[in-house]
């Protein structure tokens, strides 16, 4: 024996090895459960015992084959998926005729592939009678091997065509605002990965902050946290901002550099129009001051701009993230930090029931671009 064999058969799965490189000990698996039965058939425990001794060197000297083109040019076979897929399939049916009909090719070509495997290998895999046909141990043990491993492709192969396919598509995006420059660097990389898909945007507003996505007309929605709908998944957080309180120019606060929450309590805030769920609005626009004093709502808005108007025309402060004070500033508002507010956070949230393959590679584009920065 070579010390290549010797070291392969030290290594190989699902058989151990006694520091003396005896004999190989079958681990106690779905694999071995089937040996055991193979080998309580009268008159196979000699050649059980030997497949197990023998295996090793013989898949040993299947892949050497398989993977060494001088080899393949001194055999003259080479082995194909086509061969291992009548191989799976005549050791299910124990009958070539069925196995052919299955595969929809000719008895005399799963006979031609069954010996070619069988030179490849060394050994014979199958009893054949003219009455039966039966899998030899060294072919039971071959099965539990070659089973998996080719399942494991056609899992890939359907799971990389499903990729492909859906990766060209359209990936419909709703925002609030400006989140859109806000998710460079998730977007870059989304489109860096899948560059044939087209990415689309539309504007989603606080006054229906889940109504587009559950109607279908946006596949992911940037919003603010906490999210608690059954149907929804929260992706990973994708920034926290601080919340500010903007007020006219010409407010009474104005000229503070900043504010605690608890002046809400003194002032009237808009109210908002729309299917909004309390503990979402809230996490923004508070029903209560720190010390529980209620906050007034005003007149009832449904869009940042109807609120900026608002604002502006000293009718009523409110409370936004800070995304508002980047992108519309303007002369006749003030923003003020609110230091005691908690921070706002963004995510992706996307239905449940619709997870396509481009909403999950925008979601793990997301995830390592959070990773990236330590988020």
């Amino acid at each position: 024996m070579t010390d290549e064999v010797r070291a392969f058969r030290a290594r190989s799965t699902p058989f151990g090895s006694s520091a003396e490189l005896g004999e190989p000990v079958l681990q106690p698996d779905a694999g071995s459960c089937h040996l055991r039965e193979a080998a309580s058939r009268p008159g196979t425990q000699h050649a059980y015992r030997a497949a197990r001794e023998q295996l090793p060197i013989l898949i040993w000297s299947f892949t050497q084959r398989f993977t060494n083109p001088g080899d393949q040019d001194k055999t003259g076979d080479t082995m194909e998926l086509r061969d291992i897929e009548i191989f799976l399939t005549l050791a299910e049916e124990l009958h070539f005729g069925r196995s052919a009909e299955r595969l929809h090719v000719s008895p005399a070509r799963v006979s031609q592939a069954i010996k070619k495997q069988e030179r490849l290998i060394g050994a014979q895999l199958f009893e054949r009678t003219s009455r039966h046909v039966r899998m030899t141990p060294i072919g039971e043990v071959l099965l539990q091997r070659l089973k998996p491993a080719y399942e494991g492709i056609q899992e890939a192969v359907a799971e990389a065509t499903s990729i492909a396919r859906h990766s060209a598509g359209t990936l419909t995006l709703g925002v609030m605002g400006a989140q859109m420059h806000d998710m460079t660097p998730v977007l870059a990389l989304f489109r860096a990965r899948y560059p044939s898909a087209e990415l689309r945007f539309r504007e989603v507003f606080f006054s229906d902050p889940f109504g587009a996505l559950r109607a279908g007309e946006v596949d992911a929605v940037t919003t603010w946290l906490p999210v608690r709908e059954p149907d929804l998944t929260v992706g990973v957080v994708l920034r926290e901002e601080p919340l500010h309180l903007m007020v006219a120019a010409d407010h009474p606060l104005a000229k503070q550099k900043s504010v605690s929450m608890e002046v809400l309590g003194d002032h009237i805030v808009p109210g908002l129009n729309g299917s909004i769920p309390s503990y979402w609005e809230t996490a923004v626009l508070p029903a209560r001051t720190p010390a529980g004093r209620p906050v007034r709502r005003g007149p009832a808005v449904a869009t940042f701009y109807e609120i900026l108007a608002l604002v502006a025309a000293g009718d009523a402060v409110c409370t936004v993230p800070d995304e508002g004070r980047r992108y519309n500033a303007q002369t006749d508002v003030v923003y003020l930090p609110l230091h005691d507010a908690p921070p706002v956070q963004w995510a992706l949230i996307w239905r449940t029931d619709r997870a396509t393959p481009l909403v999950r590679a925008l979601a793990e584009a997301a995830t390592d671009c959070g990773d990236a920065t330590g988020r």
